[in-house]
């Protein structure tokens, strides 16, 4: 089975989902997106309450050939984000490295029959022998989804696209690769507009890379991106057409006695998230997730080890390219904790109003239906406990790099190598 990509909730109840729907959307390396829908809750079946099961699965991408540059494109979904719902359909963006796509999902559970000039199996009929004027009707049948392309964004990206994200005026959307981000409006697919380009005359004189940018949840003007070197870079697009001057930067300063080979190297981020307020905005880099008031730019107001007892580790890390894996983070709805991926199929949950925070494990072997999540702890050091881990113990190739959180339940999915693994609260 293909290995897990993205994974995706609707950003909330009322712009992009309906209160029915309960839809989940992942991508993996095949090119395909499945969508999960979340079971309805009934009197006979509370303990369903989180189930999810496949609601539909399309094949969004294929694999393509680049002649100019003798380039491979492969099919991989890199990043998946929903649309506000309009009407019973929903919609969502699709991307692999270069091509970004708008799919249309709909339910059809009625069909139309008694054509006049066609039979029922689809035939023409003899028009001599058409003698009455018939009326089609609607009739019921099995519930179909349908999955069709309504717009393919493509030949605006020279590098590899990072990251898309889905403007708060719900007509245009940004999409990012490694030195330039597009402006695209979703009903225009021939042009876009650049609107950051960090692309130098010479590319020896390179000296940092886009990692990944996003929208602001209520002001369409203003969006956010980050870079290798560590920055956050916020643009307003109301100071000019190319926002090459930012309107804040935030940078922490780092500490000369830490500096190190790796200093650069796990000081880029991977990935950037505006809190649902607008107020806040979290970043990850390799070893924490840093919460910044947008108001503040020398420093965060918040830091979260994540797995600090790695440091000791960079340089095996380095070695077996682990130190370039790019997490992602999360907030819950209220914006009151967050959650980031690890390694050995940990991922970490901080709860910002206790400053407590948790390790837990996904896997097959403690993720039995309705199983409580006990927590996991690695040993750095000295005598281990019985229910700790060693850290040299550790399976690298076991990472959590993709998690989403549900807008308004504490819902969770993460996606871990060909598995994915939706976990709720507990039912009392």
């Amino acid at each position: 089975m293909p290995l897990f990509v993205p994974v995706s909730f609707p950003l909330s109840e009322r712009d992009q989902k309906g209160e029915a729907a309960g839809l989940l959307a992942t991508g993996d390396k095949g090119g395909r997106v499945v969508i999960f829908q979340r079971e309805q809750e009934s009197k006979n079946r509370l303990l369903s309450r989180g189930e999810y099961n496949v609601y539909s699965t399309f094949q969004s991408h294929e694999p393509e050939f680049d002649y100019l540059k003798s380039l491979e494109i492969e099919e991989k979904i890199n990043k998946i984000r929903w649309l506000p719902q309009q009407n019973a359909a929903h919609f969502l963006l699709s991307a692999n490295d270069k091509t970004i796509k708008l799919w249309k999902i709909s339910e059809r559970d009625k069909r139309a029959e008694g054509y006049n000039l066609k039979d029922e199996d689809g035939r023409l009929r003899d028009q001599f022998r058409i003698t009455t004027l018939r009326v089609p009707v609607l009739m019921p049948m099995d519930l179909m989804v349908e999955a069709s392309p309504r717009r393919i964004f493509a030949n605006a990206h020279t590098y590899h696209i990072n990251s898309i994200s889905v403007n708060s005026d719900y007509e245009t959307y940004l999409s990012a690769d490694d030195l330039r981000i597009n402006l695209w409006h979703l009903e225009i697919t021939d042009r876009s507009f650049n609107i950051v380009d960090i692309k130098p005359a010479n590319m020896e004189e390179l000296t940092e890379v886009i990692t990944a940018a996003e929208c602001h949840p209520h002001q369409c003007n203003a969006f956010v991106y980050s870079s290798s070197k560590g920055t956050i870079r916020l643009c307003d697009m109301r100071a000019a057409a190319l926002c090459d001057r930012h309107s804040k930067f935030f940078e922490e300063p780092e500490d000369p006695s830490s500096r190190s080979f790796f200093s650069e190297i796990i000081s880029s981020i991977s990935d950037v998230k505006f809190s649902h307020s607008g107020r806040y905005m979290m970043t990850r880099d390799y070893l924490s997730v840093k919460v910044w008031d947008l108001n503040m730019e020398n420093r965060p107001v918040e830091t979260y080890q994540v797995h600090e007892y790695l440091r000791s580790k960079l340089c095996s890390l380095y070695e077996n390219d682990c130190i370039f894996d790019k997490f992602e983070c999360c907030w819950n709805g209220s914006d009151s904790a967050i959650m980031t991926g690890s390694y050995n199929n940990f991922f970490r949950m901080f709860d910002r109003n206790t400053r407590r925070d948790i390790t837990l494990e996904a896997s097959r072997e403690n993720s039995k239906p309705r199983a409580m999540l006990k927590p996991r702890k690695v040993c750095t050091g000295g005598k281990r406990k019985k229910d700790e881990i060693s850290v040299d113990s550790l399976d690298f190739n076991k990472k959590i790099l993709h998690t989403a959180w549900h807008p308004k339940e504490n819902v969770i999915a993460v996606a871990a190598t060909n598995n994915l693994y939706i976990f709720q609260d507990k039912i009392n």
